[in-house]
């Protein structure tokens, strides 16, 4: 994959279209197929799964600001897909209605997607959230109020818990800190060292830090810092201090990536190809990429890696639905959670394409990135841990 937005725009776009239409049109549920594990039952929370991770991923571009970016890539078309994509899952008498609250015997999932569709509202608010008809905001509020119905696990599930709320601050003013609180100071304790926490008490070999657990301590707390004394450990000191935890994982991120853009694939939830790589992602998003990292040198870094995981023959059905894989369609690589739905986290990766084009992420000439660089024979400084 070249590192031209362009080729990130039509990349996104053929990613995006099976779900945003379908949604759209309310017939998500009738055409989009659920590969799984057999036995698996993630029939009735996959819908739900592909338009908030989708959502998430794609928000910062239909947030663009620039009328000609807008025009040229098609973006108020896509936007208002979004939209209407919001207004069928949320609403309970349309067929594509999902599940946002728990019921008896059934599976926690809508909290996950809850929050992955509330994070896309803080990340396109005018977008998303305030062009909505003030219908499809009540429905909005009231299902993700329906997701507290779910207990948090003691894991990065709390962040999920405390992205509702974060949403719902921005929306009506309103939140239960207590859900933020716990989760905010939780990871505090998580804390292993050199930008990495553990996901609970323990560390585990995967992208959990980069899929969830940065992403959503870097946003929850620059929304909610404000309702926060400082004397209870959290607040605009904590939030810098996520922040900059945050920039040490995205310079991890970027030595990850090799030559050929290919990268070590460990742990739990490798199906989500591209998406591993969201913290360096929204790192150049939101301009706090380390100082030692060109923003041009990570676009490069993070096209190779997509084209890797995305162009690989069979990475889509011929319907063009994801299937489950990291490089192509290998089912094997599914956890019993994994489904169709699951797969819409690499949109994850496309988060610059909220940067204006005069921006230097776009505007700057190709730059090797780290392992380029350093396989090549050139020299390079030592790489240092933080405190």
């Amino acid at each position: 994959m070249t590192g031209k937005r362009d080729s990130w725009v039509a990349m996104l776009k053929k990613i995006g279209d099976p779900v945003l239409k379908n949604a759209a049109a309310g017939t998500l549920r009738a055409n989009m197929p659920v590969e799984q594990k057999p036995g698996a039952g993630r029939e009735n929370f996959t819908h739900l799964e592909a338009v908030g991770r989708l959502l998430c991923g794609m928000a910062p571009w239909l947030e663009t600001a620039d009328p000609e970016t807008r025009s040229r890539e098609g973006i108020d078309e896509y936007a208002e897909l979004a939209r209407k994509a919001i207004l069928q899952i949320t609403d309970p008498l349309s067929p594509d209605a999902c599940p946002f609250a728990w019921e008896k015997e059934e599976s926690s999932q809508p909290l996950v997607d809850a929050a992955f569709l509330a994070h896309a509202f803080l990340r396109a608010p005018k977008a998303l959230w305030e062009t909505l008809p003030q219908k499809g905001k009540e429905q909005v509020v009231d299902a993700l109020k329906k997701s507290r119905s779910v207990r948090p696990y003691r894991s990065n599930w709390l962040l999920f818990s405390a992205m509702v709320e974060a949403a719902l601050y921005r929306m009506t003013g309103e939140c239960d800190t207590m859900r933020v609180d716990y989760a905010l100071t939780s990871f505090q304790r998580w804390y292993k060292g050199d930008g990495v926490y553990g996901d609970g008490e323990s560390f585990h070999w995967d992208y959990y830090n980069s899929y969830v657990i940065h992403p959503m301590l870097v946003d929850v707390s620059r929304v909610l810092a404000c309702r926060f004394p400082e004397e209870n450990g959290l607040g605009e000191k904590m939030r810098d201090i996520f922040q900059e935890r945050a920039s040490r994982y995205a310079a991890v991120l970027e030595r990850l990536i090799g030559p050929d853009g290919t990268y070590p694939v460990l742990g739990r939830s490798s199906a989500y190809r591209c998406g591993a790589f969201q913290m360096l992602a929204q790192a150049a998003l939101q301009h706090i990429l380390p100082e030692q990292l060109l923003p041009s040198q990570v676009r490069c870094a993070l096209s190779a890696v997509i084209g890797r995981t995305m162009e690989a023959p069979g990475t889509f059905d011929p319907e063009g639905w994801l299937t489950i894989g990291v490089c192509g369609s290998q089912p094997g690589l599914g956890e019993p959670y994994i489904s169709t739905g699951s797969l819409y986290l690499c949109a994850a990766a496309f988060l610059p394409l909220g940067l204006p084009e005069q921006d230097p992420f776009w505007a700057g000439e190709d730059a090797p990135y780290t392992s380029q660089k350093i396989w090549s024979g050139m020299d390079m400084p030592l790489d240092h841990a933080i405190a």
